[in-house]
Parts: structure tokens; sequence; C-alpha cells
């Protein structure tokens, strides 16, 4: 069974009443749910309401009473703010979204949010709300669909066979956001991606005409992408043969620009900005019914003859899924094995032994015997292994994987007309490959990461933000992680950026120190399964830590850790550094320990871990009563004082970097052995003087 390339045909519609009355019965549902919460955007719901019919009735391949269905076709309501088109669409089309939801909208504790939010309603793909990210996000899924299908389809068993549709609107393509994934999209030539532009040339402040006149369809073509215009966003046969024709072009996405009109129906607000953002008032909604002909003023009224007709969306979708469900069966006769594959990878699950590709070194490497290394070097020799454990493991850089680390270096790349490989090319498009790794999580059956600078993480946060959201298994490998990377000076060199990033909820970060503890740190980034997870790694080489003692990964697990004890086992003085300011943090504890004072190292790889562990064990590394303390990172010191306390010290870089040798830098900006010695004595002598 295979349905890539079917040729355009008429649809054969309902006749017209019922038709008429399935359509509005949409526009019905999303202005009187925007009037019930007093706030949102009935505008476009209303002018869509066509084009989602016939997506969700005729076109889509869904099945309602199973939205998780492996091979169904996804769609992206990536103009967010059209929430209501789609929590009318799920419910009318039989999904678990009662008319209560709908009356519900914008409320605590609904399942009908402003915006589209992932595992909240059920039916919905993907959280978009900032524009521009659903159109990324479906990108990544379409690439996710290319990358599965060709490896596990086989001749007559095309487990893998669904297409990418998004609604997008002007907003979404003024972001600049658009351009990169839609260029890449087109470099790809992703023939089963579909992108519906809402053409209302209307935004909150007025006629888009404010701030844009680019012609869309030539700007489409330009990136190769198969172009076609709907002069009539209420033309059903032009809009169903312009479906037929995108889902046809099998060698290049397709962009349709459907001509709407904001507010469809309204008869004093249809076409002006004031239906964009708030609702149409009592009123207007009452003289809309009217003009539309509809058969009840009544607040979420909906035609019997209606529900019939969208009823017929589950029969459909069960006979789809079953038909689905034979082939899989049919494909776990011939090909076991790859059955076997496609059921952990759809899970999401990981091979049982990946863990032991990643071994944690066996015994103790002190800093005077081990060699000093990168730890982006550590991780890109991680990485291979890793790859060789888990088959469906893809990933890449913003053109920087020679500096990252990142290629799998026994695969191919995934390029145009040769699916097969693993390592992705995300061109100079970091904002992309944040929406388009999403995209590839939510559509599942692959593990995915990506690489950049710490520095341009900036250019992603909009992604990670959503990705720590949705709780999605996303790993970021960020290099180049501190003042560190020397001589390309300030504007490459991080200093807020670890922060930044830790103040993201659900966003697991790792900076760790060794070769060790990079092991434990791509552990724990791929046996995440609920939010992302970034690397912050060094350009620099950094010597092994001493601890004295092969390290426990359980404990290294929990993010912080005493690396070295104070001799007697009970310090005076507390020295917590991360990355490659650890090993500073060890030499400062030798000496200060030759002087007589009693010093515990902490390693503090993971704020997210550290500070979810129990009470017991965080007052264990970090007694209360020893407040003499002293925290190292050559990064911004905001946020150090909740581990250090009112006594302690924090050495960081709270001003922007420079160009010179990294160690000239940790030397002139005082990041150093020497000023941790000197900073601990001083909190010891404020704890002693308080006391």
């Amino acid at each position: 069974m295979t349905r890539t390339g079917t040729a355009p045909r008429a649809l054969a519609l309902p006749d017209a009443r019922t038709t008429r009355l399935a359509i509005d019965a949409v526009r019905v549902l999303s202005m009187d749910a925007v009037q019930a919460a007093d706030c949102g955007h009935p505008g476009a719901p209303m002018a869509l309401a066509p084009v989602g019919y016939l997506l969700w009735r005729h076109h889509l391949r869904h099945n309602p009473a199973n939205p998780a269905w492996p091979d169904r076709d996804r769609f992206v309501l990536s103009a967010g703010h059209a929430s209501m088109l789609l929590y009318s669409l799920l419910h009318l089309s039989g999904y678990d979204l009662p008319l209560a939801e709908i009356r519900n909208f914008r409320q605590w504790g609904s399942r009908t949010p402003g915006h589209p939010e992932l595992s909240h309603t059920p039916g919905v793909e993907t959280t978009t709300g900032p524009l521009g990210q659903g159109v990324a996000n479906s990108v990544g899924m379409a690439l996710a669909e290319r990358w599965l299908a060709h490896r596990f389809n086989r001749p007559g068993h095309d487990v893998v066979d669904h297409y990418t549709y998004v609604i997008c609107s002007d907003g979404d393509l003024m972001e600049g956001l658009s351009h990169e994934a839609a260029e890449l999209a087109g470099h790809h030539r992703l023939g089963k991606l579909i992108w519906v532009f809402d053409d209302n040339e209307i935004t909150i402040e007025g006629s888009t005409a404010l701030a844009s006149s680019t012609d869309q369809l030539r700007r489409f073509d330009g990136y190769g992408w198969h172009v076609q215009a709907v002069g009539d966003g209420n033309d059903l046969a032009a809009i169903d043969l312009a479906l037929g024709a995108a889902r046809a072009e099998t060698d290049r996405p397709s962009f349709i620009a459907l001509k709407t009109t904001i507010a469809w129906g309204s008869p004093n607000k249809a076409g002006t900005a004031a239906a964009h953002g708030s609702a149409l008032g009592k009123d207007e909604v009452r003289l809309t019914k009217e003009a539309l002909g509809y058969p009840s003023l009544e607040p979420f009224w909906v035609a019997e003859e209606a529900r019939q007709d969208w009823a017929e969306v589950l029969p459909r979708g069960r006979a789809l899924a079953e038909e689905w469900e034979e082939t899989v069966t049919a494909y776990r006769s011939e090909f076991p094995e790859l059955a076997d594959e496609l059921d952990r990878s759809i899970a999401g699950k990981l091979p049982d032994s990946w863990e032991s590709a990643v071994p944690i070194p066996s015994a103790a490497i002190s800093s005077a015997e081990g060699k000093a290394e990168a730890t982006r070097s550590s991780s890109g020799k991680i990485i291979q292994a890793l790859a060789r454990a888990i088959p469906n493991l893809m990933g890449g850089s913003a053109d920087l994987s020679p500096s990252n680390n990142t290629e799998i270096k026994e695969a191919d790349s995934f390029l145009p007309g040769r699916p097969a490989g693993r390592n992705l090319h995300f061109g100079v498009r970091e904002h992309a490959m944040g929406g388009i790794l999403n995209g590839m999580a939510l559509h599942g059956g692959v593990r995915v990461y990506g690489g950049t600078f710490l520095i341009f993480s900036d250019y992603m946060r909009p992604a990670i933000r959503l990705a720590a959201l949705m709780g999605l298994p996303v790993a970021y490998v960020f290099t180049h992680d501190s003042i560190g990377l020397g001589e390309d000076g300030p504007t490459h060199q991080p200093i807020e950026h670890l922060m930044a990033l830790r103040a993201i909820p659900n966003l697991l970060d790792l900076r760790p120190g060794d070769a060790t503890e990079t092991a434990v740190a791509w552990r724990l980034a791929l046996g995440r399964t609920d939010g992302p997870a970034f690397l912050a790694l060094t350009r620099q080489a950094v010597p092994p830590l001493d601890r004295g003692s092969t390290p426990d990964p359980s404990e290294v697990a929990r993010g912080g850790y005493i690396l070295c004890e104070a001799s007697g086992g009970r310090p005076e003085v507390i020295l917590i550094a991360s990355g490659s300011e650890l090993h500073l943090a060890v030499e400062a504890a030798r000496e200060l320990e030759a002087a007589g004072t009693p010093t515990r190292v902490v390693s503090l790889m993971s704020w997210h871990l550290f500070s979810r562990q129990d009470s017991t064990y965080i007052e264990r590394v970090l007694p209360p009563d020893v407040p003499a303390r002293v925290s190292v990172e050559a990064g911004a010191s905001l946020g150090w004082p909740r581990w250090i306390g009112p006594h302690g010290e924090a050495i960081g870089l709270d001003r922007f970097g420079a160009s010179a040798p990294g160690g000239t830098l940790f030397r002139e900006f005082g990041i150093t052995a020497a000023t941790v010695v000197e900073r601990a004595r001083r909190s010891l002598a404020r704890v002693r003087g308080r006391s």
C-alpha cells in the first residue's frame, strides 16, 4: 500500500446545505468560545473553516479514537493564535474534547488553552504560540518521516507513509525562522510537506502592507517549493484540487497561498484587524449568525445534520488505522527484526544495552598521569560509541560539526536523494535547527541532538524553551563554553548563557569537568525522556580530575557530589565548581590543605539535578554548618548565592570577555587557583569574625 504521488481527484462532498452547516459549525463554535472567554482570536478560524473542514473531514488521515496512531498524517497549526479552529475541528471530528471544553476556552483547568499545547489536548501535535516555531517543527516531522520510511519500508510494505500539513499565517512567514526552515525544506525536496498560507493580509496592527510587501509565491518558488494560489478561501473545489496537487508533487514541498477574509461572515468586522485579537462582541456574533443564515442563535449550537457529517471521520479513521495494522502484521511476518526495531523506535525506547557503550573509567586517574583533553573531544568520542549502540540516533550542527565534534564518523550525511544518512547538516541556521529538532522528536522514531557554540544558544532559545515546555527528549551539544575559547573574543565568549539556560524550567543543565563526567552527562542526556538536556563543553583541554578513587556514576548523576574530601572528612571550607574550573578548585584545595585548612571540593555539574535531590543528600554534600564556601565558574556569578550562602565568595565573570589566548584570559580576569585560595581564606575570616 502506498499513497505517495497519488493524482488529484475531485472530492465527492455531501449536499451543499450539509457541507455549509458543517463548515459554519466551525465558525460558530470558534466565535462563541472566544466571546465566552472575552478574549482570543475569532477571525482566523472563521476564515479558515472551509479548508479546515476539507482537511479534517476528507483529506487528513487521522483516527480520533487513537490520536497517537503512528502512521497518521501530522497537522500543525503554526498560527497558534487561531487555536479555536483546531479545537473546533478536534471536537467535531470525535476526539476526546467534549463541548464543555469548548465552552471553557482559556479557562483554568480546561483542555482548551489560549494556544495549542502538546499533551494537554488530545490530537494536538505540537505546542504553538511563538510564530514560526510550528512551521519549523513541521520540517522536522517531514525529515523524520523520510528517514524512517527509508529505514523501515520494504517493497510492498510501506509501514511509514504519511504527510505533514501546516496552516501558517502572515506572522509565521514574517518571522525569520520561517526562512531558515523553508529554505532547508526546499533543499531537501520534502515532497510530503504541505503548508497552507492563510493569506488574509491582516496582523494585529492592521494591514500587512504596514510592514511587508513580499510576494510569498515568488519567495517560496525561489526556495524550490511547489507553489499554488487559491483566490477564494470559500472555494471548496479549488482548495480540494490544490491539496490533491500538493500530494501528487513528490519531489518538492508544497506551498498553497489561500486568499481569505479574516472573520468572514461578520458584517462589520470582516477584513479588519478588530477580528484578530479580540472577541467580536455579543451583538456582532448575533449579526454574523444571521448573515450566515445559521439556524440558531443559541451559543455553541451545532445542527444534528452537521454532527452526522462530521461523525463520518471516526469510522474512516478506524478503517485507515486497521488497514495500517494489517500492513504491519504482514511486515512483521516477513521482517521480524526490523519490526521489533520499528516498535522500539516508535515507543521512544533505547536498546537495552545502550549505556554500556559509554563506560565510566574503572580506575582513578590522577591529573599528573592522565592526558588533558577538551570535553568537546571527549563528547565526540562518546557520540561515536552511542551511534553504534543506538541505530536511530541522529544529529548534527549549525555548520560547526568539526568544532562541536558532533559528526557520526561511521555514518553518511542525510542529503537530498540520500535519506539513509544520520548526520544532519542544518547550515548556519541555529534557530531552525532548534525548531526542526523539536519536530523530529515530536514525530517520534528517532533520537536527536544538535550542536553549536554556547554563545549561539541565544538563537535557539525559543525552541529550547518549547522543548522544555513540551518535555521533548532533545540533546544540545554546546561547545566553546567560556572565555577559555580564547582569541575569537567577546562576541563568541558566553558570559550569562549558563545562568540564562538554567533559568528555563525542565531543562537539564550538564557542564562536565572531564572525560569521566562527560560520559555520565551523555548517559543522563539520552536517558532522559521527559525533557531536553544540554551539555556545555570546553574548547580548551582540561586535565582529568584527581578524585582519589573511582567515581560512583550514581553519585555523579545526582548533579552535585563530593569530588575531593577534606582531610579527616570534616571540611572547614567548601569549594564548589563546574566544568573547566573544577581543576582550579582541586588545585586550590591542595594548597589550602597543605596550609592546614581541611577543604572539600564539590562538583556541581547540574543545578537541575542537584536541586531535586532530597535534603539529606544536599546537606551531606553542602553541610549547613560549613558556611565558608567559594564558587568558581567562568561566567556570570548571578545565582551562585543559592549554593554559597551569605558568607560565601563567588568567583565569576560579570563583564564581557576579550580577545586573547584562553589561559591569558583566565589569568587576567582572576579565575585562577590563587584567587580561589584567597577567596576561601576571606570567606573563612568572615565566618570566624561572625563567630
